[in-house]
């Protein structure tokens, strides 16, 4: 489970040695020998050399971003990536390891978090009602109705008094860890760091949360927007090995706070990733994301936008 203690282990590193490794022996040949993939950038002098970046990508299936890892590293003037990961796809306690050599930040949803509080419980999976029921009594919503007080009284009775609070600040915890990991892997270890704003995969464009737009307001990074075209063809299940075909990275034109994200700026210091930032700045996030969506959305292909 990717809990608080677990992201305290997170090693990020400069120069991730499993992404050489695979890179060399394993998507190389992949790519080159046993099928033939060929990766296009469009417009890469879009990508700013000499410094790391924030980079916004669509997300059409489970590995749309190795190609792009792939690509990117070969041309040699960029750094190094880590990527924000679903916390679900740790399930796997082996794959969970790979994940963590390839230099990648877990980051778990309140969802993935009462998901595996339950099952540790009960010893299985929360079934769909049971999970509505908890979730509306931890997200507050509709608190004045008597469907509210039921789903509270609920929430107590799978899970004991006081988990709606516990689960509230645990979350708090969690997401500030997340932050940490963050800014550590730019401002420490100068690493760039892909995001896919949908939060989930689909081949056409979803709508956007606000997580890499507090990024990008609070740490002043350069955003780059991709529209990653083809990949779902070369990568159609869940299966980690490319067929052949042709995947194309459109690079829009990088912004920032200092330009398309000036009206979005927020001069005060705030809380990444934090409760209360998104409640105190949401109409600030919500505009900084719309705009970085409508930027992913003009380089996809007509089949891919929304």
């Amino acid at each position: 489970m990717v809990d608080l203690e677990y992201l305290k282990n997170i090693n990020l590193v400069a120069i991730p040695r499993m992404q050489q490794f695979l890179r060399t022996f394993a998507l190389g040949p992949n790519y080159h020998i046993f099928q033939k993939v060929d990766i296009v950038f469009e417009n890469p002098g879009n990508i700013p050399k000499g410094q790391n970046v924030i980079f916004a990508m669509n997300h059409t299936d489970r590995f749309n971003y190795w190609p792009f890892q792939y690509k990117l590293s070969r041309l040699l003037h960029y750094p190094w990536t880590t990527v924000w990961v679903k916390g679900k796809y740790y399930r796997n306690k082996w794959l969970g390891r790979g994940l963590d050599a390839c230099n990648l930040i877990p980051v778990p949803s309140l969802g993935y978090l009462i998901e595996e509080f339950y099952s540790r419980k009960f010893n299985r999976r929360i079934d769909r009602e049971e999970y509505r029921k908890v979730r509306d009594a931890i997200d507050g919503r509709d608190v004045e109705t008597e469907e509210y007080a039921a789903n509270v009284a609920e929430t107590a009775r799978l899970f004991g008094d006081g988990f709606i609070e516990f689960m509230r600040d645990y979350y708090e915890q969690v997401m500030e860890k997340v932050a940490e990991l963050t800014r550590f892997a730019l401002f420490e270890k100068g690493l760039s760091i892909i995001i896919f704003p949908e939060g989930t995969r689909g081949t056409q464009l979803g709508d956007g949360k606000t997580g890499i737009a507090q990024v990008a307001l609070h740490t002043g990074k350069t955003v780059v927007p991709i529209g990653c075209n083809n990949s779902d063809q070369v990568y159609p299940d869940s299966l980690p090995f490319a067929r052949s075909g042709r995947i194309i990275y459109r690079i829009g034109e990088p912004f920032s706070v200092a330009d398309r994200l000036k009206p979005f700026r927020i001069d005060e210091p705030f809380r990444l990733l934090s409760r209360e930032s998104q409640l105190r700045h949401k109409n600030r996030f919500e505009g900084a994301t719309k705009v970085i969506m409508e930027s992913i959305h003009d380089l996809l292909d007509e089949a891919y936008r929304r």
